[in-house]
């Protein structure tokens, strides 16, 4: 355990930023496997609102830093097109 002032606090705060990225991670995983459901479905209204608030999402988490920006496009580009290929096809 720290000893010093500073430290204890940096320990407090690095305590609070995981619990609030682990929050985040959580949430984006769950937006993606909705995601992932709605496209299983026939109703291409329900897959684009989903598939749109993801996105946002997604790019929501990289732009605070908790994932990488790469990974960000990776997962947005990987859905978009799962549904140019149920959809658009």
């Amino acid at each position: 355990m720290a000893h010093h002032k500073s430290a204890i606090k940096r320990h407090i705060q690095s305590l609070k930023r995981q619990e609030r990225n682990r929050f985040y991670i959580s949430t984006m995983k769950t937006f993606i496997k909705r995601t992932r459901e709605a496209l299983t479905g026939e109703n291409k209204e329900q897959a684009t609102t989903v598939l749109r608030s993801t996105t946002s999402f997604i790019q929501k988490v990289a732009s605070k830093g908790i994932i990488h920006p790469n990974k960000a496009s990776r997962l947005v580009s990987r859905l978009s097109g799962a549904f140019n290929k149920k959809f658009e096809a």
